[in-house]
């Protein structure tokens, strides 16, 4: 197995230093909103964060897959063996709305595997992080614990714990929540959903609205090291990555 700490180690410093420029923007005025192509909003903060992020990753020699990079044609990306994919800002609406709910998502794949992730939230200071060999770790405000999932749960089990989008609470989510067993529902934004299944305070995450692989990447790599799986809809198959079409099919992770 190939060793993961030095690429860990890079990823890790370039989320911290993506946090520190979003936090300039969003605590400034400079809050200038952009739509893109397919009327997703962009902001400074999305810019300086993927600039700074590449700007770190690139002496790795790995090719890097971002959200807010140029976009690669498949022809190229389906010779990638090892590369970075990233997102500099997961959750810019809620970036837009300043509730803190969003996060820097940096992931390594592997053979269309994510084996490395690194999930930074920089309003609260709190960094979710893992490779494959090293276990799967939170950062604190400076302190660093390993995370572990101890109360494993079954679907059919009263009262489980549901996270859903904010923004995406759609009638398939709904009717899936909707066929368990009384489910108490939480909801987060961005890719924190995912991290509230790593802090055990959640127990099932359906996503049956579109989400890109940039969204997932980082986030599923943690979960992964926590035996927690994110599973295609209706299948025993996990996610996979730098697939030709970037749009994930829906999934559930739990």
């Amino acid at each position: 197995m190939m060793n993961y700490q030095s690429k860990l180690s890079l990823a890790l410093s370039a989320a911290q230093k993506a946090c520190v420029e979003i936090l300039q923007v969003y605590n400034s005025s400079n809050f200038d909103v952009e739509l893109k192509n397919d009327n997703s909003p962009l902001t400074q903060a999305d810019k300086k964060a993927h600039e700074v992020i590449s700007k770190i990753l690139t002496p790795a020699g790995l090719p890097i897959l971002s959200e807010e990079g140029k976009n690669i044609p498949f022809d190229i990306r389906k010779d990638w063996n090892l590369f970075w994919m990233v997102d500099p800002l997961d959750g810019t609406k809620e970036f837009i709305k300043r509730n803190g709910e969003f996060t820097v998502n940096i992931a390594l794949i592997e053979n269309q595997k994510p084996v490395l992730g690194v999930v930074a939230v920089p309003v609260t200071n709190e960094v979710y992080y893992g490779a494959q060999g090293t276990g799967a770790f939170k950062n604190y405000n400076g302190q660093e614990s390993r995370l572990s999932i101890s109360n494993k749960v079954a679907t059919t089990q009263q009262g489980i714990k549901v996270v859903a989008s904010r923004s995406h609470l759609n009638e398939e989510t709904q009717q899936f929540i909707d066929s368990l067993n009384q489910p108490e529902l939480v909801s987060k934004g961005s890719s924190l959903k995912f991290m509230m299944l790593a802090d055990g305070v959640a127990n099932i995450y359906p996503r049956f609205a579109p989400t890109m692989e940039w969204d997932t990447a980082a986030a599923h790599a943690v979960l992964n090291l926590l035996n927690i799986k994110v599973l295609q809809k209706g299948t025993d198959t996990e996610l996979l990555y730098n697939k030709e079409n970037l749009l994930n099919p829906s999934f559930v992770a739990y």
